[in-house]
């Protein structure tokens, strides 16, 4: 479990498959804007099983790191994940997140960043941190910029979202340890 002020990020488990399932089915329509194409079965409890099996195999392998954004109340408001992690001379990782669209605004993405970028960087050794953005989705750019990230550049049609391959806005930050 890691603690912040306002929250606190804890790895996900099979009993949180209902209240993931219900943030996913809540928020469907405003994730969908930035997100990968999900089949339907993602919005089903199978789908979420199956989700948390692949996340725990992932864990293991030292290729991926999912939590839950927890409220002190223990209510589960979002989504937040070290993805796509590489060792070796690149010790790196991409960085993504998601959250209840009722709580965005408040601090509390930026807090949760904060709080897995220190994660990353002091348990987990990495060198760097990257994230892609929707350059129209000034909300998540400025997240990261307050919790330290720098903008690198554009990447041309980098995902396929609702079908259209969209451009993403490529931030990073480093380990201060490695500067």
């Amino acid at each position: 479990m890691i603690r912040g002020n306002n929250l606190y990020l804890r790895a996900l488990t099979t009993e949180d498959v209902g209240d993931l399932l219900a943030l996913e089915q809540t928020n469907r329509s405003f994730f969908e804007n930035f997100s990968m194409d999900r089949s339907e079965e993602f919005y089903t409890e199978q789908g979420q099983l199956r989700r948390m099996r692949l996340i725990r195999k992932r864990r293991e392998n030292d290729e991926e790191y999912h939590y839950g954004i927890f409220l002190q109340t223990q209510q589960l408001i979002g989504v937040i994940n070290l993805f796509q992690v590489y060792r070796g001379p690149l010790q790196r990782a991409f960085i993504g997140y998601f959250l209840d669209k009722s709580y965005n605004g408040r601090g509390y993405m930026t807090e949760a960043v904060k709080l897995l970028v220190n994660e990353g960087f002091d348990k987990l050794q990495l060198h760097r941190i990257e994230a892609g953005v929707i350059p129209h989705n000034i909300g998540s750019i400025r997240v990261l910029e307050k919790a330290g990230f720098h903008k690198e550049g554009i990447a041309k049609k980098n995902v396929k979202i609702n079908g259209v391959w969209e451009d993403h806005q490529v931030l990073a930050r480093l380990n201060p340890a490695d500067e």
